[in-house]
């Protein structure tokens, strides 16, 4: 009975903090608060993050500012068509005594921001595919463990398309979410105008440290679900899927390939923490809904019907739910 009190009690000291974390980003990024709340998400379910907006909309700002109010260690890649992989990894050098010697790159750190990640090849995109699931790179052959928490928290221009890569699917499939940054309402960009253009500068108060994150990390794991719930997550990716039983006629119409089993995961997981930010013990059918848009739309690929009926993944994904 205790330890089911100090779960509870754990919940609630989770919630106060998340709204502090929200209190101190807000003092920066003005508006976006579901892009706010699914990055958060995304930290507390030990995954990773794709943003994908037009520019001049905070991406990199956003990123930078969370770093902050977590008191994490920062940092940032600019993807470029030159960038090598040992650019983001490290690599063995000599040192003066005539030694080989590793020196880190910048993967080695808590959250790294991938600016642009599709503008470089491949090769270079690759390196980061060991580093999102394993939590760990290679070296020469020598294994180097990434420092816990760790988080990619990748952004993407929509529509500078000439001289880009597009991230393959395993990568993609690497993304707990895919996030969409809109541009702001009339009333928020006339407070970010009056924000932005004065000489005062705001502080970002550190709010949770690394151990914290950690401990909150462990204990989204922990939360109950009930079978229901899990059942009409596994149903609902199994939806995407062409050669399902639960196919509808929209997804036989429209898809090509559907959601592998790491959506339905990820829907469940991320289904836990976005219970515990609205005060809830355990995760329902709604908070699921909540967050399939980011998991699914970067998982299920439509077909040449879809792209030429313009049916875009979100009226997919809304028709499934």
């Amino acid at each position: 009975m205790k330890e089911k009190i100090s779960e509870v009690a754990l919940a609630d000291q989770f919630f106060e903090d998340f709204g502090l974390l929200k209190k101190e980003i807000s003092k920066i990024i003005i508006g976006q608060e579901e892009v706010v709340n699914l990055l958060l998400t995304s930290v507390f379910c030990q995954g990773h993050s794709l943003l994908v907006g037009v520019p001049g909309l905070a991406k990199t700002l956003l990123i930078h500012t969370i770093s902050s109010a977590l008191d994490l260690t920062f940092s940032r890649i600019q993807f470029t068509p030159d960038l090598m992989p040992s650019d983001i990894l490290g690599a063995e050098t000599l040192d003066k005594d005539r030694n080989f010697k590793f020196i880190q790159g910048p993967i080695f750190a808590n959250i790294v921001l991938a600016d642009e990640i599709n503008r470089t090849p491949p090769k270079t995109q690759a390196a980061l595919l060991e580093a999102m699931q394993e939590y760990s790179v290679t070296i020469a052959g020598q294994h180097f463990p990434l420092q816990k928490p760790f988080f990619v928290l990748a952004t993407q221009n929509p529509i500078e398309q000439e001289g880009t890569y597009p991230l393959p699917e395993a990568q993609l499939d690497r993304f707990l979410f895919n996030i969409q940054l809109n541009y702001p309402s009339f009333q928020s960009e006339v407070d970010i105008v009056k924000g932005t253009t004065t000489d005062v500068q705001k502080v970002v108060n550190k709010v949770l440290d690394q151990k914290q994150v950690l401990e909150y990390q462990h204990l989204v794991r922990r939360v109950p679900v009930a079978d229901n719930v899990i059942e009409y997550a596994v149903g609902l990716v199994h939806k995407t899927r062409i050669d399902s039983d639960l196919a509808p006629a929209i997804t036989k119409d429209y898809v090509e390939w559907g959601a592998g089993p790491r959506a339905s995961q990820n829907l469940i997981i991320a289904a836990k923490c976005n219970a515990l930010l609205n005060h809830k013990y355990s995760p329902d059918i709604e908070d699921v809904k909540a967050v399939a848009k980011p998991i699914l739309r970067h998982r299920i690929v439509r077909n040449f019907k879809a792209e030429a009926e313009g049916i875009t993944i979100d009226k997919l994904i809304e028709a499934l739910l």
